[in-house]
């Protein structure tokens, strides 16, 4: 069975704004460093950032691994625009959809930072990547796991609340729970592989500047989680802002500004493969 027919349903994948997904580039960078950290590949020649966003993290890769070609892939044309500008001999992006991705002969490394929580049924995935890399290469992924957090449950509640759920059936899916590490663990070892699967929840200090006032945490979520509400009301600018509106005011209330910044925790799952098990 090809990756592609791993999954039979295709969701439609939010639109990004590379600028506004940066706001927040160093507390979205840390996860990735803290990722890469336990690769233990000392000179791969091919790697690939599966999901490789606005490709500031994808140049980093060219720096960790000095004699690699290093590839980021991306469905979004607007993230694969700024992207471009990192671009390099031996660093290249392109076009692709995760769920059509089939990792390619020679892969070395293969990682995929805040991305698969997009996808259902990206475990089925991960098996087929697993099956089709060679013995020796390493597989690192990370996702966020703040599906329940009140980020994402007011979200939801928000939605299920007249006028909002008439127009929003199925947009918020229960694709942002990711599985819990001991899930990743299990079906990569099982698969062959040696098995580094851990969670880490940050306690991010946003806005400490007090820039954003009250609704820092609603600026980070409409980088993120709240993309598919706002894709879905597009053509719908009174009850876009109705919802965003309604949506702030509880987000203000879980997520106070003090005078130092406002709080969010944030909860993130990682795991780390290396193909055939140990050396």
């Amino acid at each position: 069975m090809t990756v592609a027919r791993c999954l039979d349903i295709k969701i439609p994948v939010p639109t990004w704004d590379p600028e506004l997904y940066g706001r927040f580039a160093a507390e979205r960078g840390r996860p990735f460093a803290d990722l890469l950290a336990r690769v233990g590949h000392d000179d791969p020649r091919l790697v690939v950032d599966l999901g490789c966003g606005p490709g500031d993290l994808t140049a980093s890769l060219t720096r960790r691994w000095p004699a690699a070609d290093v590839v980021g892939v991306d469905s979004s044309p607007a993230m694969l625009e700024r992207a471009a500008a990192h671009a390099c001999p031996r660093l290249r992006f392109e076009p692709a959809d995760v769920r059509d991705w089939t990792p390619p002969e020679g892969l070395d490394v293969l990682v995929s930072n805040a991305t698969l929580q997009w996808v259902p049924g990206h475990l089925d995935l991960l098996r087929a990547w697993v099956a089709a890399m060679r013995p020796g290469s390493w597989l690192a992924v990370q996702v966020p796991g703040n599906g329940d957090s009140p980020s994402h449950a007011l979200m939801r509640e928000v939605a299920a609340t007249p006028p909002f759920d008439a127009h929003l059936p199925d947009v918020l899916t229960d694709r942002l729970t990711s599985p819990d590490p001991t899930t990743y663990a299990e079906l990569l070892a099982g698969a062959g592989c040696a098995v580094d699967a851990w969670e880490t929840t940050y306690a991010h200090v946003l806005d400490p500047a007090g820039e954003l006032g009250d609704d820092a945490v609603l600026t980070w979520v409409s980088g993120t989680g709240l993309r598919p509400v706002t894709d879905a009301l597009a053509d719908q600018t009174d009850l876009r802002r109705r919802f965003v509106d309604a949506y702030a005011a509880r987000l203000r209330a879980a997520y106070p500004r003090r005078p130092w910044g406002t709080l969010l925790p944030f909860r993130r799952v990682f795991v780390v493969a290396r193909v055939g098990g140990a050396a």
